[in-house]
């Protein structure tokens, strides 16, 4: 094959690859529509696509007219380089033999036409690359255009802080466009130059030619303009410095960087008119000297200074100095996380709780949460997954009204995992057409044991049943946490909806959650878009299928909203329909909060919960609700979104029962407020009374404490109420200091309280409790004793719960089998004042600290006895060995018919006889 039939082949196979990724593309954007009209987000999807499209566009219009423009303006330098090129002949001898061939000179081939062809073939090129910069700016653009002010003014510059949230990002991304820009044009311009004016007049003639000059000093001149504007820019940025004793623009930064800003204002503009003056002028070392000076300037103005003012005027009283920059950075830094709203409040320490204040609040002692979702998961999984393809993704807390009474339960999806399924199994048809979905809910209360420390269910087994007034009629998952891809539903394969003794039942969706097939091109563009051509095979699939996909609930959201930030737990709620519901967190954030602190690594440094989501896990639907209508971000995006985001009023009664403060925002706000509840300057300065997250030992390891949720009743209130807590340790100390509260029922929701303790008076830390478990001998030696036979300890969470104006501290043990996956809740150690006890349940514990008067429902402790499945066994070892024999062979069936519930329980009646075999034989 020569040379030109390769150079043919490769051009038919790149354009073959291009036709290929443009269909592709063009499927994947025709499914993306069908996808937002089904799910009544199309105008969602029509703005993002012609905002970000209509960008790229624009960008790479504006670099293709520009740099045409400047290209063109080199072609007579080029035409006339050619012309001057003296024509190159090659010698031979003279002979008779030698058959001389004509050659066409090859400046002919250089024309005006084919230079303006190649320029624009150029330009094109380099404008659609170009485009691609720009992708994902899209929100920052229409955020400009549609911005809300803040009202709030910066201590500076005396502007709208959405000056810095909206306009200013506005502005540095059309400096770095035109900045990078005139650089390329600049690039090409004296490329185009350099080589025809080397063939003009050699190396020594490089830019001596006016026009080549003239046009780099033009473009050149334009620079130091754009550069002036990025100056006055700058000058912004600095109330998002880094460099001071604190986040904001410190003493050198307003008194040295300020200043030098302002002077490179002038250097750039006068540095620009020197050269433009040059043009007429002639004196090139006039421009090397400008240009030298500035960046000379630069260098002395922007790093030199300053660093002389900081280190001779700032470091030696720097206090004083900084003074009036750390009270702006505390008084901006509490308004972008909030804490300015921050009700601040005495509790009372030292005060020894009596049996009588117990019997009072036993709204709080009964929701104290004796399982920790660690060992929770492992236990759920052993009894309630069922068969080998459900998986339990996470275990969430919430909250219910349950046959009256106010409960805190915790709740966990069973969904469909096919990476679970047999090899076999794995078929095109099971994981598209017949395995489509999870099924069911096991929920359990958070404080309630079984007599052989497992959790008792108010929801379990497939088909749900229900020991109390919550009902799940749909318990089907489409949409959840699980990554199994797409699937089909309506076909003429059944779908299997749950296992049902040895056989299985099937149902058919009767949702509309999916994009439908319709016509055969659906059917070839959803092929095309998901890359399975078997779709295009199977005789199964009819008009009336559905395909559903992104059903990952976070690819959904994210999908039609990438624009806002996610909590990292969306967690499911049971309406009152028997539906399942998942709801999530949404933030608003920015890193151009003027003075404010950061709080990640990237900058940013304000935050609002600005949003609450709904996604239906049957149907699929995707709802946004505002749940801060102040936040003026989130107003800015319901503005360039007309009619996405609803108020939350309408959201139902039902679902905002269980709205609930999200975990990351108070743990961000948590470890901001460590800080700056210190509003004294003096204090912040010296970092007096810094607080700290405490840590609690989790295992055998010491980790940071994580915020938990609890039902309590809060000093100065009459009634019980959902709350986030997280303690404050001293800075470099194990005790207690404070503790901050999330509100999270309706009335009160997003409020912060913060309980101060008297710092004269000692308050047990958590690990300081821990501690004091490590150092009781009677604890101590039991969970040694424990680990030694062939069982491992797992300590849970140490919950620090706030009853009345004094302090409990609950810790659950666990006991888990070496070979086991399977935690029980087999010890409680209570904490309280002086006293720490480990009794088999919680009320036991309270009754020795506090007497056993004190008198508890029985959910506080293990569930009755009836409900734990244990049997009337007979009394003879005899006959205790012939019912452990006929348990265990009863185990081995229910386990080899995947009864996973049937297998627990026979395992628990199993160790009832034989404990009481062994009583017996002592």
């Amino acid at each position: 094959m020569n040379r030109g039939s390769r150079f043919t082949l490769g051009l038919t196979i790149l354009v073959i690859a291009l036709i290929v990724s443009l269909i592709g593309w063009g499927a994947g954007l025709y499914i993306d529509w069908l996808w937002f009209g089904a799910l009544k987000y199309r105008q969602v999807f029509i703005t993002t696509m012609v905002s970000d499209i209509g960008l790229r566009v624009l960008a790479g219009l504006a670099l293709f007219g520009l740099l045409f423009l400047n290209l063109m303006l080199t072609r007579n330098s080029v035409l006339q380089a050619v012309k001057a090129i003296k024509s190159f002949r090659p010698f031979h001898p003279e002979d008779d033999n030698v058959i001389t061939i004509n050659q066409t000179d090859w400046r002919e081939s250089i024309t005006s036409g084919r230079l303006t062809a190649a320029f624009m073939v150029i330009s094109l090129i380099m404008g659609f690359f170009y485009s691609s910069t720009v992708a994902g700016d899209w929100p920052t653009v229409l955020k400009f255009f549609n911005q809300t002010p803040f009202n709030i003014q910066d201590p500076i510059f005396n502007r709208d802080v959405g000056f810095y949230i909206f306009s200013l990002p506005f502005y540095l991304f059309l400096y770095r466009l035109l900045v990078s820009a005139i650089l390329i044009n600049a690039f090409f311009v004296a490329l185009v130059y350099l080589v025809t004016d080397t063939a003009r007049g050699g190396l020594a003639k490089i830019f001596r030619f006016a026009s080549a000059r003239n046009h780099l000093s033009a473009l050149a001149a334009l620079y130091f303009i754009v550069r002036a504007w990025g100056y006055r820019l700058n000058q912004y940025n600095l109330l998002n410095s880094s460099g001071g004793a604190v986040h904001g623009a410190g003493y050198t930064d307003i008194h040295a960087t300020l200043l030098s800003y302002k002077i490179l204002i002038v250097l750039s503009l006068l540095t620009a008119a020197v050269i433009l003056a040059n043009l007429f002028l002639k004196r090139a070392r006039l421009t090397a000297y400008a240009i030298g000076g500035l960046i000379l300037g630069s260098v002395l103005l922007t790093g030199v200074y300053p660093a002389l003012i900081q280190k001779f005027v700032v470091v030696p009283n720097e206090f004083t100095r900084e003074k009036p920059y750390i009270t702006n950075n505390i008084k901006f830094s509490q308004m972008a996380y909030n804490l300015n709203e921050v009700e601040r409040k005495s509790f009372p320490a030292g005060r020894t709780l009596t049996a009588g204040d117990i019997q009072e609040n036993q709204n709080t002692i009964e929701n104290i949460r004796l399982w920790d979702w660690r060992p929770l998961q492992q236990t759920y999984a052993q009894l309630q997954e069922m068969r080998l393809y459900y998986e339990f993704k996470n275990i969430d807390i919430d909250r219910y009204q349950i046959d009256g009474r106010y409960r805190q339960v915790m709740l966990a999806m069973r969904e469909m995992n096919q990476e679970q399924l047999p090899d076999q199994a794995k078929t095109w048809i099971n994981q598209r057409l017949k395995y489509t979905h999870g099924y069911g809910v096991a929920m359990s209360p958070v404080n309630e044991v079984s007599g052989e420390g497992m959790p008792h269910f108010f929801l379990k087994d497939i088909p749900p049943t229900a020991s109390t007034d919550i009902k799940v009629t749909r318990p089907e998952i489409y949409y959840g946490e699980s990554n199994d891809g797409y699937v089909i539903v309506n076909t003429k394969t059944e779908e299997f909806d749950y296992p049902e003794g040895d056989e299985n039942a099937y149902t058919r969706y009767e949702g509309t959650g999916g994009v439908k097939i319709g016509n055969f091109f659906n059917r070839i563009m959803i092929a095309l878009a998901m890359g399975d051509y078997k779709m295009l095979l199977t005789s199964d699939i009819t008009a009336e299928s559905q395909v559903l996909f992104n059903r990952n609930i976070k690819e959904r959201v994210s999908k039609i909203a990438p624009f806002l930030s996610y909590d990292s737990d969306p967690y499911p709620v049971i309406n009152t329909k028997g539906e399942i519901i998942w709801m999530w967190d949404a933030y608003t954030l920015s890193n151009m909060y003027p003075y404010a602190e950061p709080f990640d690594n990237r900058g940013n440094n304000y935050i609002r919960n600005a949003v609450k989501i709904t996604i239906n896990a049957y149907n699929g639907d995707v709802n946004f609700y505002i749940a801060d209508s102040k936040d003026p971000v989130i107003q800015t995006y319901s503005k360039i979104f007309k009619g996405m985001f609803k108020p939350m009023d309408q959201m139902s009664a039902d679902l905002r029962e269980h709205i609930r403060y999200p975990e990351d925002m108070f743990l961000i706000q948590s470890r901001m407020y460590a800080s700056y509840h210190m509003a004294d300057p003096q204090v912040f300065y010296n970092r007096e009374d810094k607080w700290t997250i405490p840590t609690e030992k989790v295992g055998d390891e010491e980790q940071v404490m994580e915020a938990y949720y609890t039902i309590t009743v809060l000093l100065g209130e009459q009634e019980p109420e959902f709350v986030l807590i997280m303690p404050f340790n001293p800075q470099n100390k194990k005790n207690m200091v404070a503790w901050m509260a999330a509100r999270s029922d309706e009335e009160n929701y997003g409020k912060l309280i913060v309980y101060e303790f008297p710092k004269q008076e000692l308050v047990y830390g958590p690990m300081q409790v821990e501690a004091r478990i490590d150092q009781d001998t009677t604890i101590s030696q039991q969970l040694a004793l424990w680990n030694q036979s062939g069982s491992s300890v797992i300590r849970g969470n140490l919950l620090v719960i706030p009853v009345k104006d004094s302090l409990i501290y609950v810790e659950p043990i666990y006991l888990q089998a070496r070979q086991s996956k399977m935690p029980e809740l087999r010890r409680v150690v209570v904490a309280a004042g002086d006293r720490v006890v480990m009794e088999p349940t919680l009320d036991l514990a309270l009754q020795r600290i506090y007497g056993e008067n004190v008198s508890l429902p029985p959910s506080t402790g293990q569930a009755p006895q009836e409900e734990t499945g244990q049997p009337e066994v007979p009394a003879s070892l005899q006959e205790l060995a012939g019912e452990a024999g006929r348990l265990y062979d009863e185990a081995q069936n229910k386990l080899k018919s995947g009864d996973w519930a049937g297998y627990g329980q026979s395992l628990d009646q199993l160790k009832a006889v034989l404990e009481k075999m062994q009583a017996q034989s002592q």
